[in-house]
C-alpha cells in the first residue's frame, strides 16, 4: 500500500504572501489552512500524471483505476508486461502507452533514477523528467509539488491556475494566462506552491464557478 505524507505550510510563509497581496489575503482567509498530501511512490505519481494529461479529473481517475486493476501493482516491470491491446482495453491511448513504456524503460535502465531526485534541485529534476516521452514542464512541476513537496514551484502553464488567477484579479478571459500569473508572482515569492494550492482550491471548492469575484464570494460566505 502506498503511504502519503501530509505537509503543512509555515504560518509565517502564508502571512508573508497575504501581506503583499490583498486579493490573495481574501482567498486565504476564506479557505483557511491548506495542506499538501505528498505522494511517496514516485513512479506511481508519474504514471498518474501521464494518464491524466488532457483528460477531465473523472475520466483520468476511471482509466487510472482500471489500469491499476489490470496491473495489480503499478511498477515499471508491470507496465512492460502487458501488450498494447491489453493496455488499450483499460482506456489508454496508443500515445500514452508509448509514454508509460518509455518511462518504465528509462526507470529500469536508471536513466531516470527516481531514488536520486530528492537530492536534485528543481531545474535538474525538470531536465531529467522531461527526457521521458510525454513528460513536459507541467508534469514535471506537478511532480515537484505533489511528490517532492517543493515549496517554490509555480506551474504557469496550468489552465486551472490561469482560470483561478483571472477570476481572483478580475482579468479579461482572453488575457494571456501565463503572463497574468507571472505578473502577480512577485507578490507570492518564494511561496509559489502555497499560492498555487490556494488558486487550485478556489476551483475545487466551486468559488470560481459560483461567484463572479472574490469580493462576491467574501460577501456571501462571511455573512
Amino acid at each position: 500500500m502506498t503511504t502519503n505524507t501530509q505537509l503543512t505550510f509555515e504560518k509565517s510563509a502564508i502571512e508573508a504572501m497575504m501581506a503583499t497581496d490583498p486579493e490573495m489575503e481574501k482567498l486565504v482567509t476564506l479557505i483557511g489552512d491548506i495542506y499538501l498530501t505528498k505522494r511517496e511512490d514516485h513512479f506511481k505519481s508519474l504514471v498518474r500524471s501521464c494518464i491524466g494529461q488532457q483528460l477531465s479529473v473523472k475520466a483520468a481517475k476511471t482509466i487510472y483505476e482500471r489500469f491499476e486493476e489490470l496491473t495489480g501493482e503499478i511498477t515499471p516491470e508491470a507496465v512492460l508486461k502487458f501488450s498494447e491491446e491489453e493496455l488499450r482495453s483499460v482506456g489508454l491511448s496508443k500515445q500514452k502507452i508509448a509514454y508509460l513504456r518509455d518511462l518504465s524503460e528509462k526507470v529500469l535502465a536508471k536513466e531516470v533514477d527516481l531514488n536520486q531526485l530528492e537530492r536534485m534541485d528543481n531545474d535538474e529534476i525538470r531536465k531529467v523528467l522531461t527526457s521521458v516521452k510525454g513528460i513536459g514542464p507541467w508534469t514535471a512541476e506537478v511532480f515537484l509539488i505533489f511528490s517532492l513537496g517543493r515549496t517554490d514551484v509555480l506551474p504557469v502553464g496550468d489552465l486551472g491556475l490561469q482560470r483561478a488567477c483571472q477570476w481572483l484579479y478580475q482579468a479579461e478571459q482572453d488575457n494571456n494566462g501565463k503572463h497574468l500569473i507571472k505578473s502577480h508572482a512577485g507578490k507570492w515569492h518564494p511561496h509559489y506552491t502555497a499560492a498555487s494550492l490556494y488558486l487550485w482550491e478556489a476551483i475545487n471548492r466551486g468559488l470560481v464557478a459560483q461567484y463572479t469575484s472574490i469580493d462576491e464570494a467574501w460577501e456571501q460566505l462571511k455573512k
